[in-house]
């Protein structure tokens, strides 16, 4: 096992393990921007160590000091959280050539299921069902406008590099599609770095179901379910739950069986998840995978057992997984819901600043992921995501009852917030009744 890891990210995820490495006995290594100087992953850790300025460019996306700072301190491996460098197959190869253990797939994964277009095809080759959509990527307009007419609107043109809903444009009617190229190409390039693009059959209306995935370096892979993660806001998360509400055993069988079959096509280590589209005939399609751990992995671990961030630290040293997929079985049901310092009543703009007073809720059934404290001011350099908010219960009901009742203890005064928007959804009829998909809060906001 590891003496020593440093985290490559900041925020909840970087607390998140911390906290993780704490329980294994392993010394942690923080490294933060000028920004986050008195940041609570800086003040958990047993080191840190500054990085660069407030930008991202310069601190948690600077491959060279990050990697100073790892041989600095004598760090044996690097965690990178999710976002920033933690699905860069460069960095994952640099972090090898210098004898310093990447905690998560090798750069040759992640360069296959990291570029949604190589992903795409490699799926097609190991027989998992995609969706229809362009055979690789698409180089300019004209080829856009062929391959759309091919596959019929609306499509989606999609960064090959992307993720968080980024670099991804609907298109609806062929007027629109060369000035969506064009922007979806021109964000991709600020976002990733890379304005490739491909397309694919927009399917209207589906729920939006992953699989969480755990392989070690001994050809052992399982799934550790589902997740729900249909109720989004411009392709990003809002609320997320685990098992889904909608899948039959069967439809769950062949779905776990298929997000399987993708993991070993490229000979896939440590943790992912592989993503699908159910559309309202309940066929399911192959959307991406995230080869890293997600925002989301506290719910699997409430409905499993099974703490997720270990499981990646073990798989790296070289464990072998510690259980079969007989042996994995859904407890429960978990909900979470992402809390961003933003105004939904101003289309959501982000709105940093100092929180005041803070009370996180608690009692059975409750865990908060967050990095905040009261005095903690909020930077506006990156993402809104002030923590997560989790509920557990026997049943969903229960676990929405619990989501309700800490929702209404969550208390962040400064910065404002989308508590009361959560709350919202929490409380409507048609999430109650699981009579929802990733249209549901554009209706719900049209309506409102």
């Amino acid at each position: 096992m590891f003496k020593k890891i440093l985290i490559a990210n900041r925020g909840e995820i970087a607390v998140r393990i911390i906290r993780a490495c704490r329980e294994l006995g392993i010394r942690s290594v923080a490294v933060y921007s000028e920004a986050d100087k008195l940041a609570l992953h800086t003040q958990l850790a047993d080191e840190a160590v500054c990085i660069g300025a407030a930008a991202s460019k310069d601190s948690y996306l600077n491959i060279q000091n990050i990697l100073s700072a790892a041989v600095l301190t004598g760090s044996e491996a690097i965690h990178p959280g999710f976002g920033f460098l933690s699905e860069n197959s460069k960095f994952a190869r640099m972090c090898k050539e210098c004898n310093i253990i990447f905690i998560g797939p090798d750069d040759i994964s992640i360069e296959l299921m990291g570029n949604k277009s190589k992903a795409r095809e490699n799926m097609i080759k190991a027989g998992v069902p995609v969706v229809p959509g362009s055979d690789g990527p698409i180089s300019n307009e004209i080829e856009a406008k062929k391959v759309a007419l091919e596959i019929g609107y609306p499509v989606m043109i999609k960064a090959a590099a992307g993720g968080g809903g980024r670099g991804i444009r609907i298109v609806e009617k062929e007027n629109e599609i060369v000035a969506a190229f064009n922007t979806a190409k021109a964000e991709a390039v600020v976002c990733f770095g890379d304005g490739t693009l491909y397309m694919e059959k927009f399917i209207e209306e589906p729920h939006h179901i992953e699989f969480q995935i755990l392989a070690d370096n001994y050809g052992n892979i399982v799934h550790l379910y589902d997740r729900d993660c249909s109720i989004q806001r411009r392709n990003q998360k809002v609320i997320e739950e685990a098992p889904a509400f909608i899948l039959t055993d069967k439809m769950r069988k062949e779905m776990g069986d298929a997000a399987i079959r993708a993991a070993k096509s490229v000979n896939y280590k440590n943790a992912g998840t592989i993503e699908f589209l159910v559309d309202k005939h309940n066929k399911f399609y192959f959307m991406e995978m995230n080869t890293r751990i997600q925002v989301e992995h506290p719910i699997t671990e409430l409905i499993t057992g099974i703490d997720l961030v270990k499981e990646q630290i073990k798989i790296a040293s070289g464990e072998k997984l510690a259980f079969a997929q007989e042996n994995i079985h859904i407890k429960g049901h978990a909900i979470e819901c992402r809390i961003n310092a933003e105004n939904p009543k101003e289309d959501f703009k982000p709105s940093p600043g100092r929180i005041k007073e803070l009370n996180i809720p608690g009692g059975p059934g409750i865990r908060m992921d967050t990095f905040i404290y009261s005095g903690y001011l909020v930077p506006p350099n990156y993402d809104s995501m002030l923590g997560k908010l989790i509920a557990y219960g026997s049943t969903r009901e229960e676990a929405i009852a619990r989501m309700k009742r800490a929702l209404y203890e969550l208390v962040i005064d400064g910065p404002s917030n989308n508590i009361d928007f959560q709350y919202d959804i929490i409380s409507d009829e048609d999430f109650i009744k699981g009579n929802y998909n990733t249209s549901f809060l554009k209706s719900k906001l049209v309506n409102d």
